[in-house]
């Protein structure tokens, strides 16, 4: 059957066929950069990443696109608080966001497009949207003919009647229609803001997204993915916008996550149960965070809680600590043992089981369920003494892929002995008296990248092994 995957523009399950052959285009809607990422934001980073590491596994080659909306209202207020411009606060945690999701084990997007960067052809868009009579200007302010879009609300199975009888249209207001969505909102004094055909002002939301995928990816791409929270209005808006304009589908498959809960309760900064990963990840090793959360559905809503993350912790122990014995064997012993087809076999089950289950929709609660039965037969083979290293050999490939799709990392790194690390302090200290700063900081990266912190003090450089 090949690749099953629910489709939100449908809501059922389709089989999955790329526009070109063996190649996916993926776009997913990363976050607006005004703090550091909640566990709620980090659950698509995740689940997608791990979506699209199964399709690389599964022999696609993957262009995976996710952006920044690195100019916003909340941006803007942020700034204000912190007596900081938008660009600071924009570009700190774009900063803090790359570190958080990549303790998380997220690969980076192929492209991180910017607001701030896709500017012309955001104005270009819009330019074109007024002239095919799908858009109009209205004191400074651009707005989208929602009405005159044929279909609008299919994403999020809305009628046109539904969204009318709960709109509103206040005293003074610059839309032809209450439905109408902003395109390009005109400056307020003091306000970050570009020139345009309108004046001064900047984009509306929605536009920026239909804009990155034109230009990054096409008019019709494979996949558009992000959190549940975002299928309407977003994605919905981006849907009129782009298929209004280029006369063609945006997106073949609509992927969204379900939400986190905290502790039984929906996350909400109002009740104070607004959990940012920058603080999970000092408390629990992000690995353990991020085995939580592929250990579910992604769609399923997830329970967060300190109990959980412990029993995820045990689990990918219990992997862990496999792997390590299955190692050793293979390493400590000769090459003995009996049966070894029907070890085999039993091995290539398993894979065929694992591959059966990510296929029918990405559910990876079920692949991990497999990844413990292996664990299980592993154990099995171990205590039965035997030491076929092909046997044993298998054993360690199939977890590695397994844990390769989860976003996992079975085989611990070389830890540096003490006088390597001072060998490469003294080597930046040298560094830096040269001048060579780039080799100085790709020493400092490198130690970092081993769990080693350094600190320049007026006494020297001092160094500690992280938590």
């Amino acid at each position: 059957m090949g690749i099953q995957m629910y489709n939100t523009l449908s809501r059922k399950k389709e089989s999955f066929k790329p526009i070109e052959e063996g190649k996916v285009k993926m776009y997913v809607c990363g976050p607006t950069v005004y703090n550091y990422i909640h566990i709620g934001n980090a659950r698509p980073a995740v689940v997608f990443d791990m979506v699209r590491r199964y399709l690389q596994y599964r022999g696609f080659e993957v262009k995976y696109v996710s952006n920044f909306t690195d100019v916003d209202d909340k941006i803007i207020k942020a700034a204000e608080e912190m007596g900081e411009d938008v660009t600071t606060i924009a570009e700190r945690f774009i900063k803090a966001y790359h570190e958080d999701t990549e303790a998380l084990g997220v690969q980076k997007a192929d492209e991180h497009p910017r607001v701030t960067g896709t500017m012309p052809e955001i104005i270009s868009f819009i330019e074109r949207l007024i002239e095919k009579n799908y858009a109009y200007e209205s004191q400074g302010d651009v707005y989208f003919r929602t009405r005159k879009f044929d279909g609008y609300g299919k994403l999020s199975y809305q009628s046109i009647d539904d969204l009318q009888a709960g709109a509103r249209i206040d005293v003074g207001d610059k839309k032809e229609d209450p439905l109408d969505f902003v395109l390009w909102k005109s400056a307020k004094p003091g306000e970050v803001n570009w020139e345009s055909p309108w004046g001064k002002g900047r984009p509306g939301w929605h536009i920026e997204c239909s804009a990155m995928v034109k230009k990054y990816l096409g008019d019709t791409i494979d996949i558009h993915a992000g959190g549940q929270d975002l299928s309407f209005p977003h994605h919905e808006n981006e849907i009129a916008q782009s298929e209004a304009l280029n006369e063609q589908k945006m997106a073949n498959y609509w992927l969204h996550n379900g939400y986190i809960n905290i502790d039984n309760e929906k996350m909400s900064k109002s009740i104070g149960n607004f959990i940012l990963v920058h603080d999970i990840i000092k408390k629990f090793d992000p690995e353990v965070v991020r085995f939580f959360i592929v250990n579910a559905h992604y769609r399923s809503p997830i329970n967060f809680s300190d109990e959980q993350l412990n029993g995820a912790k045990s689990a990918l122990e219990r992997i862990k600590t496999t792997y390590e014995n299955v190692s050793h064997r293979r390493n400590e012993t000769a090459n003995l043992g009996e049966d070894k087809e029907k070890w085999m076999n039993e091995i290539d089950q398993h894979h065929t089981r694992f591959i059966e289950e990510m296929d029918d929709d990405f559910n990876s609660a079920n692949a991990v369920a497999v990844m413990f039965d292996l664990v299980k037969t592993a154990n099995l083979y171990l205590r039965e003494k035997h030491t076929n290293k092909d046997v044993l050999e298998k054993f360690l490939t199939q977890l590695n892929d397994m844990a390769f799709v989860l976003g996992i990392q079975l085989e611990k790194e070389e830890e540096l002995l003490d006088e390597d690390i001072e060998a490469l302090i003294q080597e930046r200290i040298d560094a830096r008296k040269n001048r060579d700063f780039a080799r100085a900081d790709e020493i400092r990266d490198e130690l970092k990248e081993k769990n080693i912190i350094l600190e320049d003090t007026p006494q020297g450089t001092r160094w500690k092994r992280g938590q």
